[in-house]
């Protein structure tokens, strides 16, 4: 049986409570970590204003890209595993402060729209707290059913949100 054919995969990461620049550093290094894959890229670091609830701390967000040869799902479940071991709990509150979020964006030829999962992320457009670092790696990058991420970021509010390092 042969290896599954890997991919990139863009992974958004972000953080807001504890000492977020050590979790994200953390985070890159458990994704680079997982079997099949390898991490190959990593944007900068932005500070970002909360989005949906404004009564939090800013948000520190990063994304990255790995070429895996894990499937989405199974992506997804090493996504969700990692943030627990950096403390995050799901308690059904959104775009509240957390340890760590991890998004899965996009996966390289892999469109989805079901209930667990839908590639690439139905709101990337909406958010600079992930066009801004996303465009660091991929600018260029087409988002079936999106645009072009330069594209999107043209449209994009990044009012408050800077590179912080």
């Amino acid at each position: 049986m042969s290896e599954p054919a890997a991919t990139d995969a863009y992974v958004a990461l972000g953080s807001n409570l504890g000492d977020s620049r050590a979790t994200l550093a953390g985070a890159t290094e458990a994704l680079a970590d997982l079997p099949g894959s390898r991490l190959v890229g990593a944007s900068r670091i932005y500070r970002t204003p909360p989005w949906g609830r404004r009564d939090q701390p800013d948000f520190l967000n990063a994304v990255v890209c790995l070429r895996t040869s894990l499937s989405p799902h199974d992506l997804l479940d090493a996504l969700m595993a990692i943030e627990r071991r950096f403390g995050r709990t799901r308690d059904g509150e959104r775009w509240g402060p957390r340890t760590l979020d991890l998004d899965l964006l996009h996966v390289d030829g892999v469109v989805l729209d079901q209930p667990r999962l839908t590639l690439p992320h139905p709101r990337i457009g909406e958010r600079a707290f992930v066009l801004l670092p996303l465009a660091d790696l991929a600018p260029e990058l087409e988002l079936p059913g999106q645009g072009r991420v330069t594209e999107l970021l043209q449209r994009a509010d990044t009012v408050g949100c800077e590179p912080v390092d």
